[in-house]
């Protein structure tokens, strides 16, 4: 996974320059740098962050192939958490890149004047957003991850039903740390999935208990 992960990252740093392009131009930002090696590293960012979305699909089987190992989970099982990690990863880096990244950045950048204008360096920009991409991504897997903690009988659906005003305080916390801005309406945009995530969470651990003890 280490040898793939170098690879991919070297093979996009000869496209990471447009990348850098596309989401400079979708984004609406003008770029700075203030070190000499701070282009090159943005770019080997960038292309990390690539290789780590690439990759997700083979992460994810993996992943899955060492619950199966480890916990002597189904095959049915397996493929089930590998498709759900998936889609729901994407799900949230797509949502971050389409509705988050965006309103934050306008948001943010709505304080300039004619004093006061914006300098956003390169390697900052870079790390905001891929940051903010694969930390969506993996928010999002709040339900995969509620539903193997009660496959593997940790917990169940009803420890989740009866914790969830503790889950709100949570999720409102991550929503203040992850979105880049700490205003109510940004802060909703990431509160809100996540609670309706975790009652998804809840809805898929109760059908899945439903099924094993109609399968026993």
């Amino acid at each position: 996974m280490v040898i793939m992960f170098a690879g991919l990252t070297v093979g996009i740093f000869w496209f990471a320059p447009d990348i850098l392009g596309l989401l400079q131009n979708y984004l609406g930002q003008k770029l700075v740098f203030f070190g000499v090696v701070e282009p090159m590293t943005g770019l080997l960012k960038i292309s990390a962050v690539c290789a780590i979305l690439i990759m997700m699909p083979w992460i994810s089987w993996r992943l899955a192939q060492g619950l199966k190992a480890v916990f002597g989970l189904s095959r049915r099982f397996v493929l089930g958490f590998a498709a759900a990690g998936l889609i729901l990863f994407y799900s949230g880096a797509l949502f971050c890149f389409f509705i988050t990244l965006p309103f934050g950045m306008n948001f943010l950048l709505g304080y300039q004047s004619q004093e006061i204008k914006p300098v956003i360096a390169l390697s900052k920009f870079v790390s905001f957003t891929g940051f903010f991409l694969l930390g969506f991504g993996l928010v999002f897997e709040l339900p995969l991850f509620m539903t193997v903690l009660c496959r593997l009988r940790m917990c169940s659906h009803l420890t989740f039903s009866r914790y969830r005003r503790y889950a709100i305080l949570i999720i409102a916390i991550l929503a203040a740390i992850l979105t880049p801005t700490p205003d109510v309406v940004n802060m909703s945009l990431m509160g809100i999935p996540l609670y309706l995530l975790y009652e998804i969470g809840i809805l898929v651990a109760r059908l899945t208990a439903s099924s094993e003890q109609h399968l026993s």
